[in-house]
């Protein structure tokens, strides 16, 4: 199952993805409410996936399929060869950072290049989306609290980041949190362990990785920042970048207005964002 929003900006509808076609929730299920906290607490993830209408071709604006998660939480040089780009020692524990959930935007939306920071840059990601309410989660049962996965571009103002002395407001401008197309259920991904991603600035590869490089897998991760942190339905994880970003590129590649950002995952999709 593909769960997705559409609709312009203040307007969204939850729907499903079927190919080329949108299936309407609301005209389905007119109570039902958008796909956040309350939508999976309420089961409302087991009622769309017993719809079987096949959908309808619409020409609409697809939003990021999660409406106000609580947080997103993101994974500073979890691949070790994102690391060495940046010549850091791979972490011993997870490194852990927030964006701010203002910060997301549609699958096709703009990135907004802010007046404030400049050096701005793109990290394609796998995200995960939690399904249950979750603290001191053990790791053989971290997948049961997984609502499905989506894609992130961890755009991040690298003046902002790296001059602060902390990477929250370098991370989280508005529009800094590409997220999409929609939300694909666990059992249409069955090797996430191992599957590919890739950033293209321009129709140029700048970054290809695996999730099999992980250095700390997902039970991993969920593991450790339910320790201490509660995860609640309809919060993000997202998992780190491979190598390739522009910022350590030498010379360095920045973003600039005009450019075309596409990050794919094999399996979820693809985000094609413009800078402006």
């Amino acid at each position: 199952m593909r769960l997705i929003r559409f609709g312009e900006k203040g307007a969204e509808r939850p729907g499903l993805l079927k190919d080329d076609r949108i299936v309407d929730l609301k005209g389905i299920f007119p109570e039902i409410p958008d796909i956040c906290e309350r939508f999976f607490r309420e089961g409302w993830m087991e009622k769309a996936a017993s719809v079987d209408a096949p959908g309808e071709k619409m020409d609409v604006r697809l939003s990021h399929p999660v409406r106000r998660p609580s947080k997103i939480i993101c994974m500073g040089k979890n691949y070790a060869e994102h690391a060495k780009e940046g010549g850091f020692d791979a972490p011993e524990q997870p490194l852990i950072f927030a964006k701010a959930p203002s910060a997301l935007s549609g699958p096709a939306d703009p990135i907004v290049l802010p007046a404030s920071s400049g050096k701005i840059d793109w990290e394609v990601e796998l995200a995960l989306v939690i399904g249950k309410e979750g603290k001191r989660i053990d790791p053989t049962s971290a997948f049961d609290y997984i609502a499905g996965y989506t894609i992130l571009n961890d755009v991040s103002g690298r003046e902002a980041q790296f001059g602060d002395g902390q990477w929250f407001r370098g991370k989280s401008f508005d529009t800094f949190a590409p997220l999409g197309p929609a939300i694909v259920t666990p059992d249409e991904i069955p090797e996430i362990g191992d599957i590919t991603l890739t950033a293209l600035v321009n129709g140029q590869v700048m970054q290809e990785g695996n999730t099999r490089d992980l250095i700390f897998d997902i039970p991993t991760l969920l593991e450790f920042i339910s320790r201490d942190i509660t995860l609640f339905p309809g919060d993000i994880i997202s998992t780190g970048t491979p190598a390739g970003v522009g910022i350590f590129r030498d010379p360095p590649v920045v973003l600039k207005a005009g450019d075309v950002v596409e990050c794919r995952v094999a399996g979820i999709g693809a985000l094609v964002n413009s800078c402006v």
